[in-house]
């Protein structure tokens, strides 16, 4: 503990945090500790939680409101030169109470995309905002290099110089997207709604060739990856090879978890 502050909570490992004491059997206690992050076993004080416990659900809670309402920061998209575009919402309390217009590009941004974007090409990378900036800052800086080596199994790669971020942006803008740049693949890292376990998780969600209003159910979603779920290099490498099997089978989502589970 520093003069006039107490250390970060939130940094400290969930599973490695053992507040009970004298439990009826130590070793069950630190075995179930280590297969969840979930809150259990962490003490009480008579029927109250544990000072501790009790500022640390509330410091997760504000990190989670705060990953919603913040934006990524301006430093972090000229790091990577992305090309920015923003869908029909004007804030983020359009964004959380008209999902309809997260859909929809602005008609500045569609007409930037149809002007920027290289047409046609096989896989199209797209980056948003979501439900959580902190999990866009927290996970692409390893992902980029990570999905582009992937690729290179596969002889494949995607262009650096046109990938789009999206602002207040939902999932479905991908179909609208894919539209415009008439790409074969899509794949769109999105951040994730934040939980108490962590603020920072990203998703992608990937499909071939959507279009608006496609089902649902062509699409695949590679979730919860974040440095307490899937590490980012794991997902990366997964992510190559969905991305090459869609391209030579030119399908994606049940269409294509049938065509490999039948191969």
């Amino acid at each position: 503990m520093k003069k006039n502050y107490i250390d970060d909570l939130t940094k400290i490992d969930l599973k490695s945090q053992l507040l009970v004491k004298s439990p009826n059997s130590e070793r069950n206690y630190r075995h179930m500790k280590l297969t969840t992050p979930a809150r259990l076993g962490v003490g009480r004080a008579g029927t109250s939680y544990l000072t501790q416990t009790m500022l640390r659900f509330r410091a997760d809670h504000a990190s989670a409101q705060d990953s919603v309402w913040s934006y990524v920061s301006k430093e972090f998209l000229s790091e990577f030169n992305f090309i920015e575009v923003e869908t029909r919402c004007k804030d983020k309390e359009d964004y959380i109470t008209r999902p309809d217009l997260g859909r929809q590009l602005s008609s500045e941004s569609h007409r930037l995309i149809d002007l920027e974007v290289p047409k046609k090409q096989k896989i199209q990378i797209m980056v948003g905002d979501g439900l959580s900036s902190a999990a866009i800052e927290a996970n692409i800086r390893d992902m980029i290099p990570s999905l582009q080596n992937g690729l290179k199994t596969f002889n494949l790669s995607f262009d650096e110089e046109s990938i789009i971020f999206v602002k207040h942006a939902r999932v479905a803008v991908m179909d609208e997207i894919a539209e415009i740049t008439q790409s074969d693949v899509i794949c769109y890292f999105i951040g994730e709604r934040p939980g108490l376990v962590s603020a920072e998780s990203m998703s992608a969600y990937i499909a071939y060739r959507p279009t608006p209003g496609m089902p649902e159910a062509r699409r695949n979603v590679v979730s919860n990856i974040h440095k307490g779920g899937t590490a980012v290099v794991e997902a990366g490498a997964y992510i190559a090879e969905l991305l090459a099997n869609m391209l030579k089978y030119k399908k994606s989502g049940l269409e294509l978890n049938e065509v490999l589970n039948n191969g």
